[in-house]
Formats: structure tokens, C-alpha cells, sequence
């Protein structure tokens, strides 16, 4: 990508950095126009959160739970009950087929997108076809739009809002990748209005991240979004000049995530663990959803080490009893696992500053966000 060591970084948390930049500038413009609040909602891949403007500055809402980020996870019980967010992914494990999550992904997709049917083996529950040639999934023998998954999520987003706020909320900004379609930009609007919210405005993530950046800043300067999240990847070349942001271009993947860095590794540790044993897990839908949530804990983990253990007790039995993986893994190892993903970034790096017109050395900053990027590499 960018000769990194020339150019002044900054990273910014992935959600809240977004969802505060957004907020800030959009509840100004509609502040006379709407009766009511106007919250700010990043719908991401992996986590989302809401924010409110409090005075002039953005505040971004805990749950229920305490945190500022929800996860992106919809589960259906099978007594009936619908679980969104952590309530969902503490559950995953012993209900993966009908815990549904980075849906985002599928989002405005034909089924038959190569996108849609690489994740197919990669999730632990079922991606079916609509009628009308959508890519859907299937939970307790319902079929839910990825629309209808986002509702939830947002639906869980708005309910935070109204808790801190104490009166209903209407009116939401969502953030979506730089590089969705009209499609998919549209499902997400439907998402809100199942939800209950009007939708006032879609705004690309990497903008949104780039006016939380430049709020206080004056002065002319160019700067890239780097946005690698869970699910996609969107670079964006931007000019500010007196605090007006103009994006001179945009480029990115909308099917490459954190989500793709985990899936590699797990068929990594699926791998080893059937040239050791013999077995192979991959059709074992509760044992890969154990080895998918070690496997995000592991890369996690390696931002900050240079060395993890994956050790998964009891990941299944045979007739000599049961199995279990102990896996080291190192920095270096992982990086050359995902070596390919990191690459897939560059070119789009390289188009989008073409499309502006101008070289790295003439990027004055380089704003770094999305859980991804805290990878060291």
C-alpha cells in the first residue's frame, strides 16, 4: 500500500469513530427540520453501535450490558425467543445452525454472487435462495431476509437509544460501505424501516470516519480512509480545505473482512487437526463455531503478542475416546495465512488514488479503521 513510515497515521476505533463523525455534522443539519432526536447507527459487519448528540458533541450509548458496541449476531431459540447481540453470541455455540450472524455480507446479493457462495461453507447456518433469486437465511425452518436480520439489529439500536434518552426515536443516519450499491444501500434503508426508523440519510463509513477526524482540524490537507472492518474493505482518498470535506475517490471490497481472516485460520486448525487425528471437523457445524470464536480470540490476541495458544478441550470423540486441540500459533505464522487478504487491499489502495489524481507522497494522513487494521502487519 502506502509507504506508511512517510505519512502521519492515526487509527481510530472502529465503530464509535464513524458513528461520532456522522452524528456530529448530519443532527446539525436536520436539527430544525425534525421534531425529535436524530441518532447515528454504524450497522457493522461484526459490532454495531448509536450515538446522540449531546450540546454539540456526539455521546455514543452503552447497552443494556454495559458496552458501547453491540454485536451484529441475531439468534432464534428454539422455544421461539429472538436473541439480538451478546445475549446471541453467548448462545452461538450450542445453537450455531439458528444463530445468525455478519449478514451484512449478504446484504442487496443474488444468491448466486460468488461473494454469497464462498461464505456458504464458512458460516454455521444456512444461506438459502429467495424466490426472486436473493441471497436469505434459514433459521428454525423460517426464512429471513438479511434485511430483516439488520432490522433486529438495528431495532436493538434504537431500544438502547430510547433507554438512555427516555422518549421514542424515529429518525436514525446509518453508515454503510463506501463501495455498496444501490442495492444494497436500499436493503439497508428497509432494514430501518422494519425497524420503525426513518432513515434520513446513508452515509459512506470512511466519510463519516473522516469527519469525526477533521471536526476540529483547519488548514488544507489530503488525507486516505483505510477502513478494513468485519465484513468489508473501503479505501478513500479525501481533500479538506477550511474543515469541507471533498472525497475526491473511493475504491474497495465489499467482500473482504475480518470475517475472511477468520475463516482462514479456521480451515487452518481444521487442517491440522485432521492430519493429526485423522478427523475431519468441517461438517461439524457446533465444533467450527467453537473453533471460529478461538479463532477471532487468537487473532485478537496476536495485535498485542507475538504468540497464542488455541486449546479447544473435547472438540469431538472417537472410538479411542475424546479429541482435543492444543495449536500454537504465532505472528508470523498468521500473517502468512492471510498474506493473500492483506494483498487483495492494495489494489484497490492503488485505483483509488489514481482516481484522484495523486501519488502517496502527496497523502498527508492516513486514517486507520475497523477492527482489522489493528492488525501490526
Amino acid at each position: 500500500m502506502y509507504n506508511l513510515s512517510k505519512v502521519a497515521q492515526r487509527r481510530l476505533l472502529p465503530t464509535l469513530t464513524r458513528n461520532t463523525g456522522v452524528l456530529s455534522t448530519v443532527s446539525r443539519s436536520y436539527s430544525s427540520a425534525v421534531n425529535g432526536p436524530v441518532i447515528g447507527i454504524d450497522l457493522g459487519t461484526t459490532n454495531s453501535c448509536v450515538s446522540v448528540m449531546e450540546g454539540k458533541n456526539p455521546r455514543v450509548i452503552e447497552n443494556a450490558e454495559g458496552a458501547r458496541t453491540t454485536p451484529s449476531v441475531v439468534a432464534f431459540t428454539k422455544d421461539g425467543e429472538l436473541l439480538v447481540g451478546q445475549a446471541a453470541k453467548r448462545q452461538a455455540v450450542v445453537n450455531s445452525q439458528n444463530t445468525v450472524y455478519a449478514t451484512k455480507r449478504l446484504i442487496g446479493r443474488q444468491f448466486k454472487d460468488p461473494a454469497v457462495q464462498a461464505d456458504i461453507p464458512a458460516v454455521s447456518y444456512k444461506i438459502v435462495a429467495h424466490n426472486n433469486g436473493d441471497a436469505w437465511v434459514e433459521a428454525n425452518g423460517q426464512k429471513y431476509s438479511p434485511s430483516q436480520i439488520g432490522a433486529f439489529v438495528l431495532g436493538k439500536m434504537k431500544e438502547t437509544a430510547e433507554g438512555f434518552l427516555s422518549k421514542k426515536v424515529k429518525h436514525a443516519v446509518i453508515t454503510v460501505p463506501a463501495y455498496f450499491n444501490d442495492a444494497q444501500r436500499q436493503a439497508t434503508k428497509d432494514a430501518g424501516k422494519i425497524a420503525g426508523l426513518d432513515v434520513m440519510r446513508v452515509i459512506n463509513e470512511p466519510t463519516a470516519a473522516a469527519l469525526a477526524y477533521g471536526l476540529d482540524k483547519s488548514g488544507d490537507s489530503t488525507i486516505a480512509v483505510y477502513d478494513l472492518g468485519g465484513g468489508t474493505f473501503d479505501i478513500s482518498i479525501l481533500e479538506i480545505q477550511n474543515g469541507v470535506f471533498e472525497v475526491k475517490s473511493t475504491n474497495g471490497d465489499t467482500a473482504l473482512g475480518g470475517e475472511d481472516f477468520d475463516s482462514h485460520l479456521v480451515r487452518h486448525v481444521v487442517k491440522e487437526f485432521k492430519d493429526e487425528s485423522g478427523i475431519d471437523l468441517s461438517g461439524d457445524r457446533m465444533a467450527i463455531q467453537r473453533i471460529r470464536e478461538a479463532c477471532e480470540k487468537a487473532k485478537i490476541e496476536l495485535s498485542s503478542t507475538v504468540q497464542t495458544d488455541i486449546n479447544l478441550p473435547y472438540i469431538t470423540a472417537d472410538a479411542t475416546g475424546p479429541k482435543h486441540i492444543n495449536s500454537k500459533l504465532t505472528r508470523a505464522k498468521y500473517e502468512g495465512l492471510v498474506g493473500d487478504l492483506i494483498s487483495r487491499t492494495i489494489s484497490p489502495c492503488e485505483k483509488a488514488m489514481k482516481d484522484a489524481g495523486i501519488s502517496n507522497k502527496e497523502v498527508n494522513d492516513v486514517i486507520l479503521v475497523g477492527g482489522m487494521s489493528r492488525m501490526p502487519k
